[in-house]
């Protein structure tokens, strides 16, 4: 849609360039994804060794036909849901988070101004830039002087004023003036596109209580399976049991070594923690990562509240 006329001074590239650029793949476009797939959420809360012995055990006794003893299974469904639901829910709204609301832009391409979506744009594109517009990617004012609101990057609410030759940060907004400015970078190189990766990055938490499961289960893992056999040769050979009564007998002991209860206790306990966050708009990304919270005792902020460094700065404020 041409929206003015193609005498221009910025005449900006020209249809081959930018079918060039497209080509190199340095256009305006995200591919890459900083969160857990829905599939990667499913594996990682179904595929444990601790179900697996639990599913196991519920194969055999389903052999045997003891229904009523495989109730056991229903904790289980419960304490896998918990997390899927949780992840599923926490990994939606990380998806939604963007610093860029990829608006229509002003573009010079062939010394004509059209409108195209952000995404369109390509390396060295030459833009128009007024009062109200977003900066969707990092660009060099060329020509004119504007008043940008930087709040969304660096929590600084003062308008900062930019000329010719100095860099506008994708994020932020013109708030006063006019200027033409030429892309220099796009895609995930852009400022606001790094800061919103870094928030969408999965980070490995250390937790106590995972770890202590984990160490459970992997004790377990070793003594279970021995200690099966001899629990349904002992009742078959020794007692002189059924096979569908020595199952239900080793299954019993095999279950007591399984701690169902207490993991279904820590993830109703975490559960019921992370609501009561989220009715603070305060997102959790993973079950266990309340525990790392629940450890904090002094969390310090500069005066726009922004998280800068790990550690405390001042003796005073410990």
């Amino acid at each position: 849609m041409v929206l003015s006329n193609p005498y221009e001074k910025q005449l900006g590239l020209s249809s081959r360039q930018v079918e060039l650029k497209k080509a190199q793949g340095k256009q305006n476009i995200v591919l890459e994804r900083a969160v857990k797939t829905t599939g990667q959420i499913l594996k990682d809360n179904i595929c444990t060794l601790f179900n697996l012995f639990n599913v196991l055990i519920a194969i055999a006794l389903a052999f045997a036909r003891a229904w009523s003893n495989m109730f056991f299974i229903l904790v289980i469904a419960i304490n896998i849901l918990i997390g899927i639901i949780q992840e599923l829910h926490a990994r939606n709204l990380v998806e939604k988070l963007s610093l860029l609301s990829r608006p229509m832009v002003k573009v010079i391409r062939d010394g004509i101004v059209a409108k195209l979506p952000a995404q369109e744009l390509v390396e060295e594109d030459v833009t128009e830039l007024e009062t109200g517009n977003q900066v969707c990617a990092d660009s060099v004012i060329l020509e004119g002087h504007v008043e940008v609101d930087e709040s969304l990057l660096s929590g600084e609410a003062d308008p900062v004023y930019k000329s010719p030759g100095e860099r506008l940060l994708s994020g932020s907004f013109i708030v006063s003036g006019k200027c033409t400015a030429r892309i220099e970078h796009v895609g995930i190189d852009n400022y606001a596109s790094q800061v919103a990766h870094e928030a969408k990055k999965q980070r490995r938490i250390h937790s106590e209580l995972l770890a202590t499961m984990r160490k459970v289960t992997h004790y377990t893992g070793f003594l279970i399976p021995p200690l099966g056999i001899v629990l349904f040769v002992q009742a078959v050979i020794l007692r002189g049991d059924s096979v569908d009564n020595a199952i239900v007998t080793t299954a019993a002991g095999l279950l007591g070594m399984l701690p169902k209860g207490l993991v279904l206790l820590i993830s109703i306990s975490l559960a019921a923690g992370i609501i009561a966050l989220s009715g603070k708009k305060v997102l959790v990304q993973e079950l266990f990562a309340l525990e790392t919270l629940a450890h904090v005792d002094t969390l310090c902020l500069d005066k726009t509240g922004t998280l800068t460094l790990g550690k405390c700065m001042w003796k005073t404020c410990c």
